[in-house]
Parts: C-alpha cells; sequence; structure tokens
C-alpha cells in the first residue's frame, strides 16, 4: 500500500480545536514537521480536514 508524506506548512493557531487536534493526531506539533502515514481512507478524511494546512505527497515504498 502506497505511503503519503504530510507536511505541515501552517500553524493550527486560530483554526478549529477539531484541526488542532487532527494536526496532533497525524503527528503534527509544528510547521516544517513531517510524517509518513500509510495511504488509507482514515488519513485520506483527517487530511481533508486540514488540507488548507499540509502538504502532501505520494512516497515510493523501497
Amino acid at each position: 500500500m502506497a505511503e503519503l508524506k504530510v507536511t505541515q506548512t501552517r500553524s493550527g493557531i486560530g483554526g478549529t480545536a477539531n484541526q488542532r487536534a487532527t494536526l496532533h493526531t497525524l503527528g503534527l506539533r509544528r510547521i516544517g514537521d513531517s510524517a509518513v502515514r500509510e495511504d488509507r481512507p482514515e488519513v485520506r478524511g483527517m487530511l481533508r480536514t486540514v488540507s488548507h494546512l499540509v502538504a502532501v505527497e505520494e512516497v515510493e515504498q523501497a
């Protein structure tokens, strides 16, 4: 299964509590942090919630 690299590009300050919690659940704490997550429907839903705060790219599996 493919993996997604998620990088936080904007601050969660000023967002809703749900958006801040979603960033935390994705493993993102501050601007510039990156996390690799499995490409699953649950993760896609979280990314949709914070799409304006993150950059997403597909990672090739070795």
